[in-house]
């Protein structure tokens, strides 16, 4: 009895390490073209949960994960797909946004207004589920505070991870049709591969 308890102990330690994120945004291993989506709970900006399930999608999805309205890169692309985003919608695709805000922050923490669908990962549930968050580093973590930001305060939790800027194109079968990911955090898909990467998979859908 005592050797199964042994065991079950070393098997459970063992999922916690490989399900760990990692320290390095450039040690994350996203899911890519072919896998199967995840499906995960975020939450929307009045705090009710928004339950994504790729096996139940009436549309094709597009994720587009960024770190936060803090971040001035994320505002810069976010202003940078405002005439994108429509475009596709029409073309039959709905657009989620997801950054590890809080709810209540969401919208507020960003430069400017957007009329887009926020969703709050401040869990970090759907970054880890597509393998693409990573821990903050100690040092990183508190140089941010000298700047002003409190990454705790801004996600409400404690486990200092963000994901790596990312964008994917889930079909209405619950496959991934469209992946990038990039680790340098300055670097975002620009607007036009957003759209060219949309037209694509509608063209194939």
């Amino acid at each position: 009895m005592q050797s199964r308890l042994m065991l079950a102990l070393v098997a459970i330690i063992a999922t916690t390490a490989i399900a760990a994120s990692p320290d390095d945004p450039l040690k994350v291993k996203p899911l890519i073209v072919g896998n199967a989506a995840p499906a995960f709970t975020a939450r929307e900006a009045d705090g009710k949960p928004f339950r994504f399930e790729p096996g139940k999608l009436a549309r094709p999805v597009m994720l587009i994960f960024y770190r936060g309205g803090w971040c001035p890169y994320c505002n810069a692309h976010l202003k940078d797909l405002r005439s994108t985003v429509p475009q596709i919608a029409a073309m039959g695709i709905d657009v989620l946004f997801l950054s590890t805000d809080r709810p209540e922050i969401l919208r507020g923490s960003l430069k400017e207004p957007v009329d887009y669908h926020l969703l709050s990962d401040n869990e970090v549930n759907a970054a880890r589920a597509f393998g693409i968050a990573y821990r903050m580093d100690d040092a990183t973590y508190a140089k941010y505070k000298t700047y002003g930001l409190d990454l705790e305060e801004s996600q409400g939790a404690k486990h200092h991870e963000l994901p790596v800027p990312a964008v994917f194109v889930v079909d209405r079968l619950g496959s991934i049709r469209f992946a990038h990911t990039n680790a340098d955090y300055k670097q975002r898909l620009p607007a036009q591969q957003v759209l060219d990467a949309a037209r694509t998979v509608m063209a194939a859908h």
